[in-house]
């Protein structure tokens, strides 16, 4: 059963057309992941669809009721199913002292209780641990109506949809399977695009000398002509000139339509492989303890709650550390332990620290991109703009400023900016959330190459298993090494 039809999605952006869309329709058993890279209009269309944006010229036809989760807004004051609160998690109805996790629980909650025909959700998984992820799995996968979801978590896109809507210069394009099978799908294009551009360079190729060929058979007959001019002319021989220049003529012809061939030819982009970034460190950053980082009898609380009791541990040097563990744990806390100091901690002199927070898209700076990124920076401008590449962003943007750029654009800056900075640790607080899916595989090449030492917090199981070599839980008020 058709539960939205929605016709004429057409949305401009400044000078830029962000979304064109003809006709979308959604069916009462529909699983989709709505993908598109950050700036795209993912969480617009989102709204479009739920009808939080109404467009002008925009025919919208729902035959149900729908629930709407969004991405960084806080909780509406929705009425909770209290069961259901209380599977996720939620035991609180004030968001004052939520943690991120707990807020998103909370408008999980919420969206579930409105017993709707359908779920719109934008990233419901960013701050959710792994238990809070594997209920959500199961409360989609035993909803009866539609999802449409937009995720950065492909472990739970895998888990969740089985049809993709990717979005791409304001147009959707379909594709049938969860996101391993989309990738799957988008490879073989790449695989057939990449064969098809070797196949007309090799037409074109050949077009050309065939080109050339006839110009040089042209010039020939010229040059030939120049030398018998002090010859008699009698009528044979004047014939035979005429002959010549009736030959000059059509092979002219031959290359002049083959050459209107050429220039007719299909031109086909080939993405550039994006060339792996050479990460420096400076000798002033330069660390030669084997543990920069040591902990030993260490006690953690907040806000009256003790989180680790008596722990010790020793971060090894270029050691890529995963810290992960329940909600409420004490992950990010931990990370802004070691960042402000502890008695108990011993963090070697030369111990430069770089820190990136969960809420780094709450961002009020308006510089211009590339003044924002030369501050506190030893790369040249060229190295700075292969890390901006790296992470997606393109030469024009680089004098945009930062008041033009999306949530996703700022995190993502953010990032580039902490991998460009002038230090030797960094300790990352959930810096998958709110990532395109392609800046999310980027910064896993990105910080599988970088140098320094890496302490990260993430419940993204893909984003773990890829980059740590090191994985710590915050379990009963200890830190236990699982990796």
């Amino acid at each position: 059963m058709e539960l939205l039809k929605i016709k004429k999605i057409e949305l401009e952006f400044g000078i830029r057309e962000l979304l064109n869309i003809e006709e979308l329709s959604l069916y009462e058993y529909d699983r989709i992941g709505l993908v598109g890279a950050n700036g795209a209009g993912k969480s617009t269309l989102l709204r479009i669809l739920s009808g939080e944006i109404k467009l002008p010229g925009c025919n919208r036809q729902a035959y149900g009721e729908f629930a709407y989760l969004p991405q960084l807004h806080s909780t509406t004051d929705e009425v909770l199913d209290f069961s259901l609160a209380g599977k996720l998690g939620v035991h609180q109805l004030s968001t004052t002292y939520m943690s991120g996790g707990e807020e998103t629980r909370m408008k999980i909650a919420a969206a579930f209780s409105k017993q709707a025909h359908g779920i719109f959700a934008d990233e419901p998984t960013s701050h959710l641990d792994s238990e809070g992820i594997a209920f959500l799995v199961n409360q989609f996968k035993s909803f009866s109506g539609a999802v449409l979801v937009i995720s950065h978590d492909r472990s739970f896109l895998d888990q969740v949809v089985d049809k993709i809507w990717e979005l791409e210069n304001g147009k959707i394009t379909e594709y049938w399977g969860n996101f391993s099978e989309y990738q799957r799908q988008k490879e073989a294009e790449k695989r057939a695009l990449e064969a098809k551009f070797e196949q007309v360079q090799a037409q074109k190729q050949k077009l050309q000398s065939a080109v050339e060929e006839k110009l040089k058979q042209a010039q020939k007959m010229e040059k030939k002509e120049k030398s018998k001019k002090r010859q008699t002319e009698s009528g044979g021989r004047l014939g035979h000139q005429k002959s010549t220049g009736s030959k000059q003529k059509k092979l002219h012809q031959a290359a002049k339509s083959m050459g209107k061939k050429l220039e007719s030819m299909e031109e086909i982009t080939v993405p550039k492989t994006q060339r792996p970034i050479r990460f420096k460190l400076s000798e002033a950053l330069g660390l030669h303890n084997p543990y920069p980082i040591m902990g030993s009898g260490l006690t953690l609380s907040a806000g009256g709650k003790m989180l680790l009791d008596n722990v010790d541990f020793n971060v090894p040097l270029g050691a890529k550390i995963a810290i992960t563990g329940a909600n409420g744990t004490g992950k990010t806390s931990f990370l802004k332990m070691l960042l402000e100091g502890h008695p108990n901690l011993e963090i070697s002199p030369k111990v430069k620290m770089g820190y990136f927070a969960q809420d780094s898209f709450k961002f009020g700076n308006d510089q211009v991109l590339m003044d924002f990124m030369e501050q506190d920076s030893d790369y040249s401008i060229p190295e700075i703009r292969q890390i901006l590449a790296g992470m997606g962003f393109k030469n024009q943007d680089v004098k945009k400023h930062l008041s033009q750029l999306s949530g996703g654009e700022i995190i993502k800056l953010h990032l580039a900016k902490l991998l460009a900075g002038k230090y030797n640790v960094l300790l990352m607080d959930e810096p998958s959330n709110f990532l395109d899916l392609p800046s999310l595989e980027a910064l896993e090449t990105l910080l599988k190459n970088y140098p320094g030492t890496l302490l990260f917090v993430s419940h993204d199981s893909y984003f773990r298993e890829r980059l740590a070599d090191v994985v710590y839980e915050i379990r009963d008020k200890q830190l236990v090494r699982i990796i």
